[in-house]
């Protein structure tokens, strides 16, 4: 575990099917060295607010067992399907919630942002990012799954942002 000097940063793909999380420290060469990372599955055959509760409480699980000091969270896009779009935007409130709880700092993030932030270009497609962010946090584990993918681009992209005001202080 990180002593008690180092910021823990985490990195958060909001949905209501699967979240993907992300945490990670910065080291002494500013490079992000990942805590923890994995998946919130909910169950399709679960009511929607059962969904949520169980959303609720493994992020309350995975906010205490790490402790993080600030959230990337990964805004939500405008959807075609509106019911889709609405029940996400739901679960980011509660995620936003139990964050705040938590006494987490949030920042948000589009993803343009995410993009250029891992690969250096805001139109890069999955593969790329895939690429960086295993490059980047030396990652070998062979699957992961894109949600979490995508919460590990998010904590570099928020690390990065991070990085980047400490070295101006």
């Amino acid at each position: 575990m990180p002593s008690n000097s180092q910021a823990i940063y985490m990195g958060i793909d909001p949905g209501y099917d699967r979240v993907g999380w992300a945490v990670g420290i910065l080291n002494q060469k500013f490079e992000v060295q990942p805590l923890g990372y994995g998946l919130i599955q909910t169950s399709k055959s679960a009511t929607i607010f059962e969904r949520y509760i169980q959303i609720q409480t493994e992020l309350a699980e995975v906010l205490v067992e790490y402790h993080p000091a600030s959230a990337g969270l990964e805004t939500l896009f405008f959807s075609k399907n509106t019911k889709t779009a609405l029940r996400v935007s739901e679960a980011r409130g509660i995620i936003i919630g139990e964050l705040i709880k938590m006494g987490c700092s949030i920042v948000e993030y589009n993803p343009v942002q995410i993009k250029q932030a891992v690969t250096g270009y805001g139109q890069a497609d999955k593969k790329a990012i895939e690429k960086m962010v295993r490059l980047q946090l030396h990652i070998t584990e062979t699957k992961i799954i894109d949600d979490t993918m995508d919460a590990l681009a998010i904590l570099l992209a928020h690390s990065t942002q991070s990085k980047l005001e400490q070295k101006l202080k």
